[in-house]
């Protein structure tokens, strides 16, 4: 993120944003909040009938996609833009069939901020990982999507490791 982006990176413009970007907006993908220090965001998979599979229940594919980017779009608000986030790496578990509208939530607790912040300080490569349950209206688990992401520190936000020695 350069510091144009970081300038506009703000929750409700992420929000407007992404619930206009076509490959959300189609899959039936909304965001429905982001709190303001990025820590926490609230997304709902409408079940509409252009994203249904053939047992006429939620497609996995639209499941799968509503946890794709979120992580990574929310460590880049907390961390700024002094960090390269990427996704790494992602699985899913399908539990049960969505038959209705699906919901995740997205919680990155402030102890792994830090963890992220002081792995990363000199330049060292760090891999957190998450685990989202989408549930569906009644709470129930329907999917397990585990997410690991890449996070590190640009080269010129490092620490230099000699002034740490000295």
């Amino acid at each position: 993120m350069g510091s144009w982006m970081s300038k506009i990176y703000k929750p409700n413009i992420v929000k407007f944003a992404l619930n206009s970007w076509p490959p959300f907006w189609g899959a039936g993908i909304k965001i429905l909040s982001i709190s303001d220090d990025f820590r926490e965001v609230k997304m709902k998979l409408k079940l509409r009938w252009w994203n249904k599979n053939a047992n006429r229940t939620q497609y996995g594919g639209s499941i799968f996609s509503l946890t794709d980017p979120v992580y990574s779009l929310m460590l880049m608000g907390i961390l700024g833009e002094q960090y390269f986030v990427w996704d790494k790496e992602a699985s899913i578990n399908f539990i049960k069939p969505g038959q209705s509208d699906l919901y995740a939530d997205f919680i990155v607790p402030l102890e792994q901020v830090e963890e992220i912040i002081r792995q990363t300080a000199n330049g060292e490569k760090c891999f957190p990982e998450f685990v989202i349950h989408v549930k569906d209206k009644q709470g129930n688990v329907v999917s397990e999507v585990q997410r690991k992401l890449y996070v590190r520190k640009k080269p010129k936000y490092r620490e230099d490791v000699e002034e740490q020695t000295a």
